[in-house]
């Protein structure tokens, strides 16, 4: 115990259950305790539990190495969210459960392992219901130190030692599906533990050959996973805002504006012209520009907003700019005339195909406005007009611009418009026509009909 002391603190909050086994709530407090725990989680990850899931290893992996390097300020839900599961900023925690479901599936399948395969871990990490703060147990089973457990446990941790010590060169660490979490396992603990096996039931000779397939597999994995790091999602978002940002301190957000009209029996708005001091923007228009602004406040960009009917020429030429909405804004509907996808005239509001007129994207009039599908146009192209770049994010109705903006600070969305277009597209000029669920007002998830870049 006076050993256990002085590599470990331990709390008077102990674990026991029905086999006999006594644990206790273990912080660790120098660099061998964190190297021990490493060596577990790497067992962990290379269970069955584990290894053949990508989402469980990302989340496990992630809590585990920002609570021991001290930084549990990071194990929130949307912080996770965003770091390991690559979702945008201001995505809708509520409605995106991803975090908790996973969390709750590593807190089972942690609970499998240890009744499967380790049962004999003098370390075990668990992770308490609520919490995204993994908890750390330390402790061995009575039954065996009743009769040969502490030499059984000792031959185990000269077995650990001599696998460590016996490799000519540390192995390459397991990728982790978070392209985002730097804080790796070398940052930690300076050491790359190889995960191997437990079954102690095996010949020596199975072990032999059970350890080959696991390494044989795990740089297979790796270097699967290498290649797909060179397309990761974040590097898709990265090249669609990279030229338009490219010599920027400020980008233009340039909002159009909108007036009360009950007249208007479909949407209840129509555009403000230049007369009107004080136009309104939607709560869907509202959540675009909050979208907008923080990709450029994590570029390092700040923005200027403006209102359409009152934004001169003068001013699209000094920055560059991102216009919001489609029929209530004057840009929009001006820069986009001699491109091929581009909006029809009031009062037939519909997106066509200027190469093929016949083609065109249209809301359901029948329909209440909060029911009715929406379509938006995504685009950035290079402008002859303000001689600068120019992102459009707009739809027929406000759903459609949210879901725009949505689309274009989302690494997946990104990425899956990289994928229609097939090719690198940092330099290309870009219109994509989306489509987008409108339930009750709610915006739904947006989906790509077509593409054409130049």
């Amino acid at each position: 115990m006076l050993a256990r002391l002085k590599s470990g603190e331990y709390h008077p909050k102990n674990q026991m259950n029905s086999s006999g086994e006594s644990r206790e709530a273990w912080h660790p407090r120098n660099r061998q305790d964190c190297d021990a725990i490493l060596r577990e989680l790497h067992e962990v990850l290379a269970s069955p539990h584990f290894c053949n899931s990508k989402r469980y290893p990302a989340l496990l992996q992630y809590i585990v190495e920002n609570t021991l390097a001290g930084k549990s300020e990071l194990l929130k839900e949307r912080t996770i969210g965003v770091e390991v599961f690559d979702r945008p900023p201001t995505y809708d925690t509520s409605a995106d459960t991803v975090v908790r479901y996973t969390a709750g599936e590593v807190r089972k399948r942690l609970l499998l392992y240890y009744s499967d395969f380790g049962r004999n871990s003098s370390i075990r990490i668990s992770l308490p219901a609520g919490s995204y703060i993994p908890e750390f147990l330390h402790g061995h089973d009575h039954h065996e130190e009743a009769g040969n457990g502490a030499s059984s446990q000792s031959a185990h941790t000269r077995a650990v030692d001599g696998l460590l010590q016996t490799d000519g060169e540390a192995p390459e660490p397991e990728s982790s599906v978070a392209s985002s979490n730097t804080n790796s396992l070398t940052d930690i603990a300076g050491i790359v533990p190889r995960p191997f096996s437990r079954f102690r039931g095996l010949a020596a000779k199975r072990r032999t050959w059970l350890a080959v397939a696991v390494i044989l597999v795990a740089l297979v994995v790796a270097g699967i996973q290498w290649r797909s790091s060179a397309v990761r999602p974040q590097a898709a978002v990265d090249d669609f805002w990279g030229p338009v940002l490219q010599g920027q301190h400020t980008v233009l957000i340039c909002a159009g504006g909108v007036v009360f009209q009950q007249q208007n029996n479909f949407s209840g708005v129509i555009t403000a012209g230049k007369d009107i001091e004080y136009p309104f923007v939607s709560m869907q228009i509202a959540s675009a520009i909050t979208q907008i602004s923080g990709v450029m406040e994590h570029y390092g960009v700040t923005t200027e907003l403006h209102s359409s009917p009152s934004t001169p020429l003068t001013v699209l030429r000094e920055h560059t700019a991102v216009l919001l909405g489609g029929y209530n804004n004057q840009w929009t509907m001006r820069l986009l005339q001699p491109q091929r996808y581009q909006f029809t005239p009031e009062p037939v509001e519909s997106i066509v195909d200027r190469t093929q007129p016949q083609v065109h994207w249209e809301r359901d009039h029948s329909q209440p406005y909060s029911s009715a599908d929406d379509y938006a146009l995504l685009a950035r192209f290079r402008d002859a007009t303000t001689d600068s770049w120019v992102v459009v994010l707009a739809g027929l109705g406000r759903n459609g611009t949210e879901a725009a903006a949505q689309f274009a600070t989302s690494p997946h969305y990104m990425q899956l418009l990289r994928d229609k277009i097939g090719r690198d597209f940092s330099n290309q000029n870009i219109e994509a026509i989306l489509k987008v669920d409108v339930i009750d007002g709610k915006t739904g998830a947006p989906s790509i009909l077509t593409v054409y870049s130049w």
